[in-house]
């Protein structure tokens, strides 16, 4: 999931950025320091969305930089359990596909692409053999991550599945959609039968 998350930092503003206006070169400085920063609180830092505050600059006798207390947003992408995400698969392998869903690539286990029995051909494709869908390099899937690690804090990794009802390339989802609605009710035309006539009473 996507969030803007607030932080303060001392940010250093060397003497070869002094000649930008000062919120450009701070923010100039941030992205050098956060762009790509991986952390298991923060996610995936992807860009710096706003700048807050910028506080009075301090130069230290000898460096010749100016520091500054800076509070500032940053974009940042953290996965979640149980989150659906819409990607695009970016390789296949006997094992299972890899799925690009922007920041970052998960893995789909050959056994979680499709509630099927699922075969690897040497084209890179996975097979199901009931349903005989392909899944294919630059299928665009919806998916639920089911497995966050950040063991490796610079290789997060990611467990994906695609085998529950709404999951999978999004032309079976459309499929699975259309085989599910309702039918509709065929409307009968019955004719109003007249009244039958009343039997006269005995005199």
């Amino acid at each position: 999931m996507f969030y803007k998350v607030e932080l303060k930092d001392h940010i250093r503003v060397p003497p070869n950025l002094f000649d930008l206006p000062l919120e450009e070169a701070v923010i100039k400085r941030i992205k050098t320091k956060y762009n790509g920063f991986i952390s298991k609180d923060l996610g995936i830092v992807i860009d710096v969305s706003g700048m807050k505050e910028i506080g009075e600059g301090i130069i230290i006798p000898g460096d010749g930089a100016s520091y500054y207390d800076v509070s500032f947003e940053l974009l940042t992408f953290k996965p979640e359990m149980q989150e659906i995400v819409i990607g695009k698969i970016k390789d296949i392998a006997e094992f299972g596909a890899f799925i690009n869903i922007g920041p970052i690539d998960g893995m789909i286990h050959i056994s979680q692409t499709m509630d099927d029995f699922v075969s690897f051909s040497k084209d890179k494709t996975l097979a199901g053999k009931e349903s005989k869908r392909v899944l294919k390099v630059s299928d665009v899937c919806r998916a639920r991550i089911i497995a966050v690690s950040f063991k490796d804090i610079l290789n997060p990794k990611l467990g994906l599945t695609m085998r529950q009802q709404g999951l999978g390339r999004l032309d079976w989802i459309k499929e699975e959609g259309q085989e599910k609605a309702p039918k509709k009710e065929e409307k009968k035309e019955t004719k109003e039968k007249e009244p039958k006539d009343k039997k006269k009473g005995k005199k």
